[in-house]
C-alpha cells in the first residue's frame, strides 16, 4: 500500500461554489420535475400544487387509456387523471366479451389492443386451466379477423393497457377526484384548469372527459340529459318508455309481488312499482339497469365460494323464489366462456345481476351517495348469487350449478375477487349539435364527418319492475333493436360550439338513450378516445377551437391511424 497523500483541490473561490451550488440546486428541481413528469403516482407531492400539460384525460376508463396514448404518440405531453387505483374501467373490470357486433368497425389503437389480446394468447404458458385448442374448438369469434381476439382475462386486459400506456410514456395521476363543486376554471368559453379534491391544479390546453359519468363536462356547463327521451324529440320509434316491445329478460309465468300473495293491501315485494309510470313512448328520468359484470370459474382449485353479503335480505328475492315455484326453470345468469376455464358473466332473463330501478341517482349523485349505490348494488348482485347456490327454494339442479360456480380466485386480488368497476351502462349524455339517434342507427340518416362507427345492437336493459292491471310482476325497458354499421360524427363528441371551446367527449357522448344502446360499447368508447385526441392535437396546432378544427385535416390523420370510418 503506497503511503502516499492524495493531492487535494485547490480551494474553489466564492463564486466557483456559488455557481456549483446553484447548478446543484437547478439539477435537483429538474429531477423533481422530471420523476413527477415520467412516473404514475398515487398520490401527489404536496408540495406540487399545480400541474400543466397539452391535453388532460380525466378518467382512465378504456376510452381514456386510448386517448392518453394517442395523444402521446402525436407528441403532445398528456396527463391522464384516473379517481380509482386502476385503468381500463370495464374492460379490465371483467367485461372480456368485447360486445361489437361487426368486428370490421373496429380500428386504430382499439384494433391493437385486440391484436394484443391475440398476440399473448398465442403463448403455450398462458394456458394454465385448460389449451389454447381446447378453448377455440367449436368457437368463430375470431372468424372476421384472425390477428385478434376478443375475448380475455381481466388481468389481462390491465396488463395490456399498463404496457401501452408505459410504452408512450402517459403520466398518470391515481386517486384524484375532480372538484365537482368548484374545480372548473373557465375563461369565456375555454377550460384554463380543473382542480382535484386534493387541491391539485391541473391546467391544459385541452380537456377530454373520458369518465363514464360525464363529471368534468358537467362541471363545465355544457347540455347534457339523464334519462329517455320522448319519441317526439328525435323522432324516434324506440325511446322512452317501452312496455309493449319489452319481450327479452322477462317474466314468463304468473308471478305475484305482493308480500301476502294475492292480497294488495300488504304492500309490494322490494324495488317494484305499482305500474310503469306513462305510455310507450314517453319520456321519464329512467335509466337501464346496472350490475358487475363477474369473472367466475368452475376449477375448484382456483374458485372461491359466494360470499353471504353483510346485511343480506333474503326478502330481496322473495320474487326470484316464486319465479321458480311458479314454473320457471330457466338459470337466471349468463356466463360467457373466457380463456382459463373463465367466464364474464351478464343478465339473463326475468330476475337476475341486472339491479333494475336502483340507480336513478347515480349520474347526479355526489361522490359519498354514488359510493352508497355502488355498495348497494354489490350487496345484492352477491346476496344474489348466494341464494342460487344455497337457498332450498331453489331447485337442486340450479342450486348444484352455482355450488360448482364461483369467483375466480386470481382475479380483482386485491378486491376480494369482485369486479372493482360498476357497469355503469349510462348516465350523463352530452347534447351537442349532433345528437346520434335512431335513424342514424338504422342508417336512415347517415353522417358526414365521421370519427368512427358503430355496429352493435340497440340494446337498452330494463329499467324498471311493476305490477301489470292483472296483478303480476313485468320488466320495463329492454330493447334489442338490430343496426347497421353506422358512422358517428364528429360532433356528437365535441360541445356545442357556444358552451365550451376545448373539450371533447367520447364517453359521455351526444346520443338519445337508445342510440347510446349501441354506441355505449368499450371498443367504441376506444375508437372515440383516439379520435378525440386527434381533434385535440390538430386544435393545439392551429389555436382553434376543438369545433373548429377542418374535417379534412382530421380525416387525414384518423386515416392514416387506420381508424375504420364506414365501409358501407
Amino acid at each position: 500500500m503506497s503511503n502516499t497523500q492524495p493531492t487535494l483541490p485547490a480551494p474553489m473561490s466564492k463564486s466557483v461554489r456559488f455557481l456549483r451550488f446553484r447548478f446543484v440546486i437547478a439539477s435537483l428541481s429538474c429531477i423533481l420535475q422530471i420523476a413527477f413528469a415520467c412516473s404514475a403516482r398515487e398520490t401527489v407531492d404536496e408540495k406540487v400544487r399545480s400541474v400543466s400539460s397539452d391535453i388532460v384525460v380525466y378518467g382512465g376508463t378504456s376510452g381514456g387509456v386510448v386517448a392518453a396514448v394517442k395523444a402521446a404518440r402525436l407528441g403532445k405531453s398528456v396527463l391522464l387523471i384516473e379517481p380509482t387505483k386502476f385503468l381500463g374501467g370495464l374492460t379490465t373490470g371483467g367485461l372480456g366479451a368485447t360486445d361489437i357486433g361487426n368486428k370490421r368497425a373496429i380500428g386504430g389503437i382499439s384494433r391493437e389492443f385486440y391484436r394484443r389480446i391475440y398476440a399473448y394468447y398465442q403463448q403455450p404458458e398462458r394456458w394454465m386451466h385448460e389449451t389454447r385448442a381446447a378453448y377455440f374448438k367449436g368457437r368463430t369469434v375470431n372468424s372476421q379477423n384472425e390477428d385478434s381476439m376478443w375475448t380475455f382475462e381481466p388481468h389481462v386486459a390491465s396488463r395490456i393497457f399498463q404496457d401501452m400506456v408505459q410504452q408512450a410514456n402517459v403520466t398518470i395521476l391515481y386517486g384524484e377526484r375532480l372538484d365537482r363543486a368548484n374545480g372548473v376554471e373557465k375563461d369565456g368559453l375555454s377550460i384554463q384548469s380543473i382542480t382535484m379534491e386534493s387541491g391539485l391544479r391541473v391546467v391544459g390546453k385541452v380537456f377530454i372527459d373520458a369518465s363514464y359519468e360525464g363529471d368534468l363536462m358537467a362541471g363545465a356547463r355544457v347540455s347534457y340529459h339523464v334519462g329517455r327521451e320522448s319519441n317526439t324529440l328525435y323522432g324516434e320509434t324506440i325511446n322512452g318508455l317501452q312496455v309493449a316491445k319489452t319481450i327479452h329478460h322477462q317474466f314468463v309465468k304468473q308471478v305475484d309481488p305482493f308480500r301476502i300473495p294475492g292480497d294488495r293491501s300488504s304492500g309490494l315485494l322490494p324495488n317494484i312499482t305499482m305500474g310503469p309510470g306513462g305510455q310507450d313512448g314517453d319520456g321519464d328520468h329512467r335509466i337501464q339497469a346496472y350490475n358487475f359484470r363477474m369473472c367466475t370459474t368452475d376449477v375448484p382449485e382456483n374458485k372461491v365460494d359466494w360470499p353471504k353479503p353483510d346485511g343480506y335480505d333474503e326478502k330481496e328475492y322473495e320474487l326470484l323464489l316464486r319465479n321458480f315455484e311458479a314454473g320457471d326453470s330457466r338459470v337466471p345468469w349468463a356466463p360467457i366462456w373466457m380463456p382459463n376455464r373463465k367466464t364474464d358473466v351478464n343478465n339473463n332473463f326475468a330476475f337476475s345481476t341486472d339491479y333494475i330501478g336502483k340507480n336513478y341517482d347515480y349520474p347526479e349523485a355526489n361522490y359519498q351517495r354514488r359510493a352508497e349505490i355502488v355498495a348497494d348494488h354489490v350487496r345484492y348482485q352477491q346476496g344474489l348469487m348466494w341464494t342460487l347456490a344455497n337457498h332450498p327454494r331453489v331447485p337442486a339442479n340450479i342450486r348444484e350449478l352455482f355450488q360448482k360456480n364461483g369467483l375466480a380466485k386470481d382475479e380483482f386480488v386485491d378486491n376480494n375477487h369482485w369486479p372493482r368497476q360498476l357497469y355503469v351502462r349510462e348516465a350523463r349524455r352530452m347534447v351537442s349539435d349532433n345528437v346520434m339517434s335512431e335513424k342514424n342507427c338504422k342508417r336512415a340518416e347517415v353522417v358526414s364527418d365521421s370519427v368512427g362507427m358503430g355496429a352493435y345492437n340497440m340494446d337498452s336493459h330494463n329499467t324498471q319492475r311493476y305490477v301489470t292491471p292483472e296483478g303480476f310482476a313485468r320488466n320495463e325497458g329492454d330493447v334489442q333493436i338490430a343496426t347497421k354499421p353506422y358512422p358517428i360524427s364528429r360532433r356528437s363528441i365535441c360541445p356545442k360550439k357556444d358552451e365550451c371551446s376545448n373539450l371533447l367527449v367520447p364517453v359521455c357522448m351526444s346520443a338519445s338513450h337508445i342510440a347510446y344502446g349501441s354506441i355505449r360499447m368499450e371498443p367504441v368508447f376506444m375508437v372515440l378516445g383516439e379520435s378525440a385526441s386527434a381533434i385535440a392535437s390538430l386544435a393545439i396546432d392551429h389555436n382553434q377551437a376543438v369545433q373548429s378544427v377542418p374535417y379534412e385535416d382530421l380525416k387525414k390523420v384518423l386515416v392514416e391511424s387506420k381508424q375504420v370510418l364506414d365501409f358501407e
